[in-house]
């Protein structure tokens, strides 16, 4: 748990000191970052990002010349000379004795802090005023202080840049940065706002004791061409003396530098008063810095920088920051904000008002002063990305249902109350609801009931479509006596527990259903075993009145040569070879045909598909390619896999299974119309009856809304504007009673596309530091997209001379990068992979660190046999208890606290409201991250 105030330290350490979003625009004023609420609160400003440059000085006792040999952002980067160029960001590595020695130094040299120099020929001046120094000397050093160093630029699209050689000094009007400096690609990649620290190191032959001087500037000034990037500079330190063995004081300005790098040791820079809080905050350091024997590793190695920086809450806390802590406690400054707060504490919308439709009331109160930025919000290259790739698997699914719906209900509805039903439904929910980034769907529980119910009807013999509209006018009362009495707040027992065991069903069914529809292909269009790998025979002998010299004759050079060369051809409708493939093999004839084989390029396009949209999701984290490129290909990762499939089809010119659309607007079942009437040829009593399945229709709307509702919110996705579980839970039911009118589909949240909603609309910061990772901001929360593909979707009935030219096995591949997603991104997985794992071989997981390796498997265990339940009761006659089972799963959970410890509890799942809080350690709560790394699970 952080402690008061603490929040504002944290946000002044290293990248986490500008949030990601306000890296391209000053602090607070940038959506895509985060408040800074609690550091105004706290009353401490947020401190500037900090770059740090070591000039050392070369050359002695010839030409002595001041060169740049390092830089710090979050890391360090050593010019490596000999190659002309920066060294990739890593750790730095420092040795203990030049910390040592740096104490010493300071300690006895000169310190000023809020120094008021404007210049750099003033910051000279008052750094070279000390005692041990003749006049001689003093001129001697001031000159070769205000030599211009030489920096290592490279400017865009040309060499590296190396200022003059010529050691000068520099004059009054040079104090304005250089052009260079201008045009150094470095300083787009600082946020507005950065500040410098400048470390000038070396020997000097006719000094005869060290001299070191550490200055904070009162005001920040930039001080000429001293750093490479023109930065305001906060922080000047210079280590001269004789020379000595070793490289001494190269060290030493690396150990200052690594020091103003540090979060901690800067925060307590900026604030020290004097010279003791100065020595204080470096032994800070000393205590926390990590020894490695020297027989054990190469000290020339270099550490590359971690995937995720370790949170800070753990480490040492500068006295000035108890003290802040201390005034916000008397001030009852909140502990954590949305984002950090306890995991037992409820969210303000899961608390009850205890009126009727009291949480209704709030959620649209607190909903409608966002309303507006719904749609600015929005006006953003990325929206557009999410907008065709949930079209597209929004239509998809549509379809699919459409069909399966058509098969189990005998075409009394079909692919065209899917389009309409998804067009409608979606885009009321889109303008209406709590939580717009829901993507409503039909779903396969849905589906499963929708079965049984027009089972039950054809068994009874009833009107199939009467007796399910009063099924939906029972479920719709139901759902608001829901919100009438605030049932959603009962959402705080849906656990990780519960939302994993959910998540992963939905997820196995979208990759279930791609591999199914896959398979099915396989068999309407068998491939071709003999012969050619790729092409298959059609024996057609010619007719009455024709003759061999009809048929076109091209003899391939080889099998190879088919596959390599021929695939132009692929359109012909005749590829004669000389021999036919058939098994039992007749001799080749001018009526056999050669064709493609259809089930081997579906194959190819499915994992095509898959495969690119996998990889160019991945491609941002990876090496290749500019950071805007990266971001780019990975926010349209999935439309660049259907574009490429879609390519590939034509560019082959394959008869693969197309996207068909209906074409005419009317309903399937021929004879009726849009409305339903509530009685058809069923007796009145059968309405009352409909209760009783609708009862367990509402359990099973209400677990499949509100689980998904909970896993979208949860507070690593970090979502600003807040959910509306009660108004999300109103909207359905209303939506029930409006699609069992039209006769429609009913339509609830889809955990999986939603989840791929989301993840389309992360906010990452640029990685602007050197080594640095972007950091996740949180979600893009708007409605215009969700709003536009619904519309788009309704639109497609009209847009079927363009949607069928997309082959359907892309839409299955894109269909299985879902569920793959959507499987891989809960924690459930990891632990399922170390029942596969020796345990030499397991990553080092902190929730191994705390929880018995037995335990874990335990726990993992029974959430697969839970999970292995829900399986067999969905494709089971045993479907219609579905419902009740997952109500179950809250009650298995429960029944884990008789099994598990609430420690145990703590790092596998998360407590419920009425355990035990009190764990042995305090402190050390495990963080959930929407995107961290395996070793913070």
């Amino acid at each position: 748990m952080k402690l008061p105030g603490q929040e504002e330290f944290e946000t002044s350490s290293g990248r986490e000191s500008v949030p990601a979003g306000e890296l391209n625009s000053s602090p607070g004023s940038s959506p895509d970052g985060p408040s800074d609420t609690d550091s105004r609160e706290l009353g401490v400003s947020k401190d500037p990002l900090l770059f740090i440059q070591l000039n050392e000085l070369l050359g002695w006792p010839q030409a002595l010349e001041w060169r740049e040999t390092g830089r710090w952002v979050l890391f360090e980067e050593k010019l490596e000379v000999g190659a002309g160029r920066w060294s990739a960001p890593h750790v730095p590595i420092l040795a203990l004795p030049s910390l040592q020695k740096l104490r010493s130094l300071l300690a006895e040299g000169l310190v000023l802090l809020d120094c008021p120099a404007q210049s750099f020929l003033e910051l000279v001046e008052q750094v070279t005023r000390v005692e041990p120094l003749s006049p001689e000397l003093r001129g001697q050093l001031q000159a070769l202080l205000l030599q211009k160093p030489q920096h290592h630029i490279r400017t865009t699209g040309t060499r590296p840049c190396w200022e003059s050689t010529h050691p000068r000094k520099v004059s009054y009007d040079e104090e304005a940065p250089l052009k260079e400096q201008r045009q150094n690609p470095l300083r787009w990649k600082l946020p507005p706002g950065a500040e410098a620290g400048t470390v000038l190191a070396g020997e000097l032959g006719f000094l005869t004791q060290p001299l070191g001087a550490f200055v904070r500037l009162r005001d920040p000034v930039v001080l000429g061409p001293l750093t490479e990037v023109p930065l305001p500079s906060r922080f000047f330190c210079l280590l001269l003396g004789p020379p000595m063995q070793g490289r001494g004081y190269h060290e030493m300005g690396r150990a200052v530098a690594v020091l103003l790098s540090d979060p901690q040791f800067q925060w307590s820079a900026r604030r020290a008063s004097n010279l003791h809080d100065l020595l204080a905050a470096l032994d800070a350091f000393l205590e926390e810095v990590t020894v490695l024997p020297p027989g054990r590793w190469d000290p020339t190695s270099r550490i590359s920088p971690p995937k995720c920086l370790p949170s800070q809450k753990h480490k040492r806390l500068p006295s000035q920051l108890r003290e802040v802590q201390g005034l916000a406690a008397q001030r009852g400054t909140p502990a954590e904000d949305r984002h950090r707060r306890e995991p037992h504490a409820p969210s303000p919308e899961l608390q009850r008002t205890g009126r009727l439709f009291g949480g209704l009331v709030q959620d649209v109160r607190r909903k409608a002063s966002w309303y507006p930025s719904d749609f600015v919000d929005a006006l953003h290259p990325q929206c557009f990305s999410a907008v065709l790739y949930i079209y597209l698997a929004t239509i998809t699914n549509a379809i699919t249902f459409g069909g399966l719906l058509g098969d189990a209900t005998d075409g009394a509805q079909g692919v065209l109350e899917s389009f309409l039903g998804t067009a409608v439904a979606g885009t009321a929910f889109c303008l209406m609801a709590g939580q717009p980034l829901t993507i409503l769907s039909s779903t396969g529980p849905m589906l499963v009931f929708e079965r049984l119910l027009f089972s039950f009807s054809r068994d009874y013999r009833l009107d199939y479509l009467p007796f399910r509209l009063w099924v939906g006018i029972w479920v719709a009362t139901f759902c608001l006596v829901l919100v009438a009495t605030e049932a959603s707040v009962l959402v705080r027992y849906f656990t990780r527990f519960t939302e994993e065991g959910f998540c992963a069903l939905i997820s196995l069914i979208f990759i279930y259903d791609a591999v199914g529809k896959m398979l099915n292909l396989t068999h309407a269009y068998p491939i071709q075993r003999p012969g050619s790998l790729a092409y298959g025979c059609l024996c057609q002998y010619p007719g009455p009145g024709e003759n061999e010299s009809q048929w076109t004759r091209t003899r391939p050079k080889d099998k190879d040569d088919i596959l390599s060369t021929d695939l132009g051809l692929i359109n012909a409708s005749l590829l004669p070879p000389l021999e036919c493939t058939q098994q039992g093999g007749h001799p080749r004839g001018p009526g056999c045909h050669s064709v493609p084989d259809i089930a081997f390029f579906s194959l190819l396009l499915f994992l095509t598909s898959f495969l690119c949209a996998t990889a160019l999701k991945h491609v941002k984290t990876s090496r290749f390619f500019p950071s805007m490129v990266r971001k780019v290909l990975s926010d349209f990762s999935s439309v660049l896999a259907i574009l490429l499939g879609c390519g590939l089809d034509a560019f082959l010119g394959l008869a693969t299974p197309k996207l068909m659309v209906p074409r005419e607007f009317k309903p399937t079942l021929p004879g009726r119309g849009w409305l339903v009437l509530p009685f058809g040829a069923n007796p009145w009593w059968w309405s009352v009856v409909a209760a009783l399945p609708a009862l367990l229709l509402s359990i099973l709307i209400f677990m499949d809304q509100q689980i998904t509702a909970v896993i979208l919110n949860r507070m690593e996705y970090r979502l600003r504007k807040g959910a509306g579980f009660h108004l999300d839970l109103f909207c359905v039911a209303v939506l029930m009673l409006l699609t069992s009118t039209l006769g429609l589909p009913w339509y609830v949240s889809a955990t999986v596309i939603s989840l791929a909603h989301m993840d389309s609309l992360r906010r990452e910061s640029r990685a602007c530091a050197p080594g640095e990772t972007p950091s996740f901001l949180g979600i893009r929360e708007q409605r215009l997209t969700g709003l536009v593909v619904f519309i788009l979707t309704g639109v497609s009935i009209f847009l079927a001379p363009v949607l069928k030219f997309i082959p359907m096995p892309v839409l299955y591949g894109i269909f299985l990068y879902m569920g793959v997603a959507a499987l891989s991104s809960i924690q459930f997985m990891k632990r399922v992979y170390l029942l596969l794992m020796p345990a030499k071989h397991q990553p080092d997981l902190l929730l191994l660190r705390h929880v018995p390796l037995s335990r874990v498997h335990l726990f993992t265990v029974i959430q697969l046999a839970c999970l292995g339940a829900l399986w067999i009761a969905k494709s089971t006659p045993a479907a219609i208890i579905f419902p009740l089972m997952l109500l179950g799963l809250v009650g298995v959970r429960k029944a884990l606290e008789w099994v598990f410890s609430p420690h145990e509890l703590l790092w596998l799942d998360e407590l419920m409201p009425q355990e035990d809080r009190s764990i042995p350690e305090k402190g050390l709560e495990p963080e959930h991250s929407f995107r961290g790394s395996d070793n913070e699970m």
